[in-house]
């Protein structure tokens, strides 16, 4: 631990802390545009200027002790960066003194004198540090009188990045996360003075899958996303923790939305997951949840054809062909997609009807060693811990698939899953006396159900998920379900109770409360202890 002298007071820090962040620790903090805590500290926009200074040695080399029997700081005369400075021992900062204060304003004015006056449309607006930092720190008007630089506007530099020039202020941010995360160096600075700007490389693009990251951690609008362009003002959008469901990984998000429209999804800090980043797919994956083929209502199939239904009489229908096949003739097919809460409804299922065949689809695709994981169900392990799934999931699948091909299987639930994927063909399905299956959106299996329950999407529900390293994390409701649509665990436990007829549960932290009671791995846990950033859990 190292003594520091900030604004007057001593303080400890440890050895290796950047001088910026013990000042912010302090509770002084230091406006920057170029530094990062994730990326390396380049020292070029000079908004962190302070005044330093070391202790005053003596004849003897040792340094020079006051009435407080503390060193005397000699101070340097020159203002200092922060942002690359590591703190020494003895050492003295100023973050408020007069000439640091003349100095951030002799940046803000330098930074102003070429920008753009247009924040009345920048998609920035609301969440830039340029204007924030112009009404704490900047002047009241400009000295400047000549005509603006122009620079290239709406430059698809991507295809998800588009780039205002205008805007830039050169702090480098993009260039050195491309450089030192995704290791695709694409970004660079090009022309001098005035007229510089940051440009793609010569017969490159910015198509990295973590090019949007770029978008987050740009100061100004100078990068925007150009799926979230012009779309909604980001005041209005109301900000939801939760986790991507796109992989394995979980990484930690926020959620915008507004009147049950989600609009963009954003890294939320995690360092034992995703640190502060996210990949584009993760990113972009919530179209479908507003996707016009989206389904919203119950349905059953009727002498004319697949008919609309209430609820209740769906869950009737439903309970009542389930009852009516033998243990033996029943199979489940569950999603690694779906939270533990459904997971372990869906094991209780299985249970009340006496099935022993069940297994989640297996989703694989190529990943990569930053955050996008193969597999790219996010609740694998939750699947194994509750006893849905076996060690290797989808061991079962072929089985029932022969089982539906001959006959044997006369009832199948399917559970957010498209059952075609396990080599269901459509002459199959229509062998069945029984298909119940619950999804968004249509596709071979609630073509050919007998009854078809409409579920949530990841931003409409509740629950919890474990992800590839056995890490528990919370998923949170951000809109609701479209429609007649409902969440799925209500959907499981409306229809437990129509076939078992016992007594059902009225909220999530109940069914989280008895998964934890029932699977070792969840003891003393709930949906709150969980918190925002997780739990790492026991597990082989």
């Amino acid at each position: 631990m190292l003594n520091v002298q900030i604004n007057g007071e001593w303080k400890q820090f440890p050895k290796g802390t950047r001088l910026i962040e013990a000042c912010a620790q302090s509770g002084f903090y230091i406006p920057r545009y170029c530094y990062h805590p994730k990326l390396s500290s380049p020292g070029n926009c000079r908004m962190c200027l302070i005044e330093m200074g070391m202790p005053k040695m003596g004849a003897d080399r040792k340094p020079e002790l006051g009435a407080d029997g503390r060193p005397v700081i000699n101070w340097i005369p020159r203002p200092q960066i922060s942002c690359a400075q590591d703190i020494a021992e003895g050492m003295g900062v100023r973050t408020d003194s007069p000439l640091a204060q003349e100095c951030r304003k002799g940046v803000m004015e330098f930074l102003l004198i070429n920008h753009p006056l247009d924040c009345p449309i920048c998609d920035q607006a609301g969440e830039c540090q340029l204007q924030e930092f112009s009404v704490e720190y900047g002047n009241g008007g400009s000295r400047f009188l000549e005509h603006k630089v122009k620079k290239p506007k709406k430059v698809a530099i991507g295809p998800r990045v588009t780039l205002d020039a205008e805007r830039c202020i050169l702090c480098s941010r993009c260039i050195r996360f491309m450089q030192e995360v995704p290791h695709d160096d694409v970004l660079g600075f090009v022309d001098r003075g005035s007229h510089s700007t940051i440009s793609t490389h010569p017969n490159k693009a910015l198509d990295s899958n973590y090019s949007l990251n770029t978008v987050d951690i740009c100061p100004v609008g100078a990068l925007t996303s150009t799926d979230f362009r012009f779309k909604m003002r980001v005041w209005f959008l109301k900000e939801t923790k939760s986790i991507c469901t796109s992989c394995g990984t979980g990484c930690n998000t926020i959620i915008g939305s507004r009147q049950d429209v989600v609009y963009r999804q954003t890294p939320r800090e995690n360092n034992d997951v995703n640190s502060v980043w996210m990949c584009d797919y993760g990113r972009l994956n919530f179209h479908y949840l507003h996707s016009e083929h989206r389904l919203k209502a119950p349905a059953v199939k009727g002498v004319n054809g697949t008919e609309p239904a209430e609820w209740p009489a769906a869950i009737a229908r439903a309970a009542a062909e389930l009852k009516k096949a033998p243990p033996g003739e029943i199979a489940i097919i569950a999603s690694g997609k779906m939270t533990n809460e459904e997971l372990f409804l869906t094991k209780k299922l299985a249970s009340v009807l006496g099935v022993t065949l069940h297994d989640i689809v297996p989703h694989y695709e190529q990943g990569d060693d930053i955050l996008l994981s193969a597999d790219r169900n996010p609740n694998t392990n939750g699947a194994k811990l509750l006893g849905v799934s076996a060690d290797v999931p989808g061991a079962k699948l072929a089985e029932i698939a022969e089982g539906v091909r001959s006959g044997r299987i006369k009832a199948l639930v399917v559970l957010g899953e498209d059952s075609a994927e396990c080599g269901i063909d459509k002459d199959s399905l229509g062998k069945l006396q029984s298909l119940v299956t619950i999804n968004l959106l249509p596709n071979a299996t609630t073509d050919a159900a007998t009854v078809f329950l409409p579920g949530a999407g990841f931003a409409e529900k509740r629950g919890s998920m474990v992800n590839v390293k056995g890490r528990l994390q919370r998923l949170n409701q951000a809109i609701n379900p479209p429609g007649e649509a409902r969440d799925d665990w209500e959907i499981l436990r409306d229809l437990i109770q129509a076939i078992s007829g016992a007594n059902g549960v009225y909220m999530i932290e109940d069914v989280f409360r008895q998964m934890a009671e029932a699977a070792p791995a969840f003891s003393g846990l709930s949906l709150s202890r969980i918190g925002d950033l997780g739990v790492q859990l026991k597990i082989d």
